[in-house]
């Protein structure tokens, strides 16, 4: 299992970075990859792998994750954009210190691949921004040394 640990500066829709607002509205997003063998076949091309996104408000405002973009790219740069609402069918309200955790999966065409993305947030006070999650490792056992 792979972790990874995102500290980002949010995106603001007005395209403007104010330091008083990126303490506000900030969120650390953290992700555990596995690989799923029991879903796998090698001979047709197919790795599926699970991910758990835990996402914690380190901000001082409470804000509710809206959306999600994730970018998904395996080793021949095949990409794969996934856009909808909310994540596993939830549109979670995070407090600040609050945090929220699910699972979710996908499938590539290659043993290696990447993924990343954004939430897109709307904070209590009417503020929308952008939570980036940045890029993390999908990989089958013994593939990457």
């Amino acid at each position: 299992m792979a972790k990874k640990i995102v500290h980002g500066k949010p995106k603001f829709t007005n395209g403007g970075y104010d330091r008083h607002m990126t303490t506000d509205y900030r969120f650390s997003v953290q992700v555990e990859t596995a690989y799923l063998a029991d879903q796998s076949s090698e001979e047709d091309e197919r790795y599926a792998f699970s991910y758990t996104v835990t996402i914690t408000n380190t901000g001082s405002v409470a804000a509710q994750l809206i959306s999600r973009h994730w970018i998904i790219t395996d080793a021949n740069n095949s990409v794969n954009e996934v856009k909808g609402l909310g994540v596993i069918g939830e549109q979670p309200l995070l407090q600040p210190n609050e945090t929220f955790t699910y699972t979710s999966g996908t499938v590539i065409s290659t043993a290696v691949g990447q993924m990343h993305g954004s939430y897109q947030m709307v904070a209590v006070d009417g503020t929308s921004f952008e939570a980036p999650i940045a890029p993390f490792t999908l990989a089958a056992p013994r593939v990457l040394h």
